[in-house]
């Protein structure tokens, strides 16, 4: 769920720094921009996120296959071709400077005070327990079934500047 959510917004900065359509890369159009983006955003999930190719297809509403094809094609494409190879680096510096810009936490407490500061609440009922982590900052949740999906969404707004994980333990 948090993988699909990263590679979405991932998708978004792709077609906003190559100047497409929003949504565009899920389309069946073969168009060269359209492919040259698809390649580019499941390069760098994979490469930087770690995205597993499966979720990437379901986003791009292609096949699992074409991801391995982005991926062992990279290089080539990279080293002869010069629009792929200038599209992917405009890509590549707007993700990393993204991803820099975000705040994280260095201490535990200051991070789920933060969450409980923003909307996060706690649970009696120890059914489901949500790991957040934040830079080196970790703290549990503590949630019931029935309240784990507004927690999560809570979370998620609380920490949407900041550079976290999720893990459902």
């Amino acid at each position: 769920m948090i993988e699909q959510e990263t590679f979405i917004n991932l998708c978004d900065l792709t077609t906003r720094v190559l100047g497409l359509p929003k949504d565009s890369l899920a389309l069946k159009s073969r168009k060269q921009n359209l492919n040259i983006g698809r390649s580019i955003a499941s390069v760098i999930s994979r490469m930087e996120d770690h995205t597993k190719r499966d979720i990437i297809a379901e986003v791009l509403d292609r096949h699992r296959t074409l991801i391995y094809h982005y991926e062992k094609k990279h290089r080539h494409n990279y080293a002869t071709w010069v629009q792929y190879r200038n599209a992917f680096n405009k890509v590549y510096i707007a993700y990393k400077n993204l991803e820099t810009s975000k705040k994280s936490f260095i201490d535990d407490d200051f991070l789920k005070a933060h969450l409980l500061k923003k909307g996060v609440k706690e649970n009696a009922k120890s059914q489901v327990f949500i790991e957040v982590k934040s830079g080196k900052a970790v703290c549990i949740i503590i949630t019931s079934y029935l309240d784990f999906s507004n927690q999560l969404e809570n979370i998620k707004l609380a920490l949407k500047n900041y550079q976290y994980e999720l893990r459902i333990i």
